[in-house]
């Protein structure tokens, strides 16, 4: 019997309807097949995250979509402040060892802290990132900071920064100038040209911060970054020791020092802060990260002003530029630290950076600089980070460790040959046997 034309057609097209449906039903089981998988791979848990810089309304978009990926994970994300942050989550994490104290699971640590912390964090997974895979996703600064002499790496990086010129527009054209020298004899010969004085010698325009501690925000870090420049390795591999009392670092001290002494000093301990000299028109450059922008647009408005390089020593076939920036770390005595980890590569992945940046700079001018490389040209094109990104390929640190207690010790060691006449030998010295004290207990 021969089937109508139109029966014909009408069972086609009930047949491919069928068919549509089949495909639809196999393809939500196997879509809700791979969501019960992960998430019985990673558990449930609830994590609490210690933020810093970004508030609640940078991060939940975010969370919310990682929540609703991994049903049986909450994210409990909270801002801390950063006054007294380094010894809140130090004692909390030292206390979780010995007792019941809460500690956040999930934190931020500075690029300087590891040689201190990383017994207290559990390492990242080789199943959530591969070494090779981290050496090739971020900067290289990013793994010699985030990895600890045992070898394993204990933060990523959702960001990053470091020193750049901050230089005021207005002055620099008034001198005919329209950029920052990229040489470092060219930059100091700038700032003593831009540098004015009272008869009496007293500084009313300074061309640039430099050479003091108690007045210059960055003291250390400039110090350091001269320091790197000239080749000095800082501290030994047991991240327990460092290196002072030497010929080339005396110099480098001296050379430090000297921009805020004598006849021809372009800085003195007499001035404002750099970043209130900046504010006031009187500062023609400083040395900041790129977060010092956030002051200065809020603060003072009115000024105009560029970000540059840090300028090189001419002797010097690769540049070197300094990173200061922040990392996610997982607490070793997390519940369930494969879903902290595999929650902090997400939040690193290319689209959520983009994400987090945009809803950053819904509230300040900019978001935190990109950590991926994959994203260094947008950071290259950006107003205000185009030279982090020119800088970040090739920044350097140094594992300090106890932080605070270096740079505390480092500070009072400028100002007391800078103001207390101290010969430099003996400040360094002094400093080297207090810093190894201490690094002896805080980085074993």
């Amino acid at each position: 019997m021969t089937l109508d034309p139109k029966k014909k057609k009408f069972i086609l097209i009930g047949s491919i309807a069928l068919g549509i449906m089949i495909v639809l039903a196999v393809i939500l089981l196997l879509v809700k097949t791979n969501s019960n998988n992960d998430e019985d791979e990673l558990g449930t848990a609830e994590l609490v995250y210690w933020g810093l810089w970004e508030p609640s309304s940078v991060m939940q978009p975010l969370i919310d979509e990682y929540e609703s990926m991994h049903s049986g994970i909450t994210i409990l994300y909270s801002q801390q402040t950063y006054t007294n942050y380094e010894s809140r989550l130090y004692t909390r994490l030292q206390q979780s060892t010995t007792s019941s104290e809460p500690a956040p699971d999930i934190f931020r640590v500075h690029n300087t802290w590891i040689p201190k912390y990383y017994k207290y964090l559990y390492a990242l997974p080789a199943s959530t990132m591969s070494a090779s895979t981290y050496a090739s996703t971020f900067y290289p600064t990013a793994v010699s900071d985030f990895t600890a002499k045992d070898g394993n790496i204990y933060a990523m990086p959702l960001e990053i920064d470091g020193l750049v010129v901050y230089y005021n527009k207005q002055i620099l054209a008034k001198a005919g100038v329209t950029e920052v020298p990229s040489d470092w004899d060219s930059f100091i010969e700038l700032a003593q040209k831009l540098t004015t004085k009272t008869s009496a010698g007293k500084i009313t325009q300074s061309g640039l911060a430099i050479g003091t501690s108690s007045n210059v925000t960055h003291a250390v870090d400039i110090l350091s970054f001269l320091m790197l420049q000239q080749g000095i390795s800082l501290v030994d591999d047991s991240k327990t020791t460092v290196t002072l009392n030497t010929t080339k670092v005396e110099s480098v001290v001296d050379t430090y020092t000297s921009f805020a002494l004598g006849e021809d000093a372009i800085w003195d301990s007499s001035l404002g802060s750099d970043l209130n000299m900046f504010y006031q028109g009187k500062l023609a450059m400083m040395i900041a990260p790129s977060w010092a922008a956030f002051d200065i647009l809020q603060s003072a408005s009115t000024i105009e002003f560029g970000m540059a390089k840090l300028p090189q020593l001419a002797a010097n076939e690769t540049p070197i530029y300094y990173s200061t920036y922040w990392g996610e770390a997982v607490s070793k005595n997390c519940s369930n630290p494969k879903a902290a980890w595999d929650f902090i590569n997400f939040l690193a992945k290319k689209e959520q950076q983009q994400q987090l940046f945009s809803n950053a700079a819904k509230i300040r001018a900019f978001g935190e600089p990109y950590s991926l490389v994959e994203l260094n040209s947008d950071l290259k094109s950006n107003t205000y980070l185009s030279a982090i990104g020119e800088s970040a390929s090739q920044m350097e640190s140094w594992a300090m460790g106890d932080e605070s207690f270096v740079k505390a010790t480092l500070n009072e060691m400028i100002t007391s040959i800078v103001e207390d006449g101290k010969d430099a030998k003996v400040a360094l010295k002094e400093a080297e046997t207090e810093i190894n004290t201490q690094l002896a207990e805080t980085n074993k």
